[in-house]
């Protein structure tokens, strides 16, 4: 049986670093989720190395996923990945 939950962090996380590289207002629309979730995402995943600031023209920004970040994601995939095939059991 598949309850409906919340995305937990962590899937938010993911979310976020499917996109490769996006702007703000993408991976708010693409991770659903409010300005506020998404500067506080931005924040963490900056200062831990996950993503990075890329600077495009004036002033556009965007946020590219670093090879830690897709480290990162590769775990996290495999350990949903697991989560599911143990709902199944």
């Amino acid at each position: 049986m598949k309850l409906e939950r919340r995305r937990s962090s962590i899937e938010v996380i993911a979310d976020m670093l499917r996109l490769g590289e996006a702007g703000k207002t993408e991976i708010m629309y693409s991770a659903n989720m409010s300005y506020h979730q998404l500067q506080k995402y931005l924040t963490f995943m900056l200062q831990l190395g996950f993503i990075t600031k890329v600077t495009v023209g004036n002033p556009v920004v965007t946020y590219r996923v670093t090879r830690k970040g897709l480290r990162l994601l590769r775990s996290i995939e495999g350990v949903l990945e697991i989560l599911e095939l143990t709902g199944e059991e």
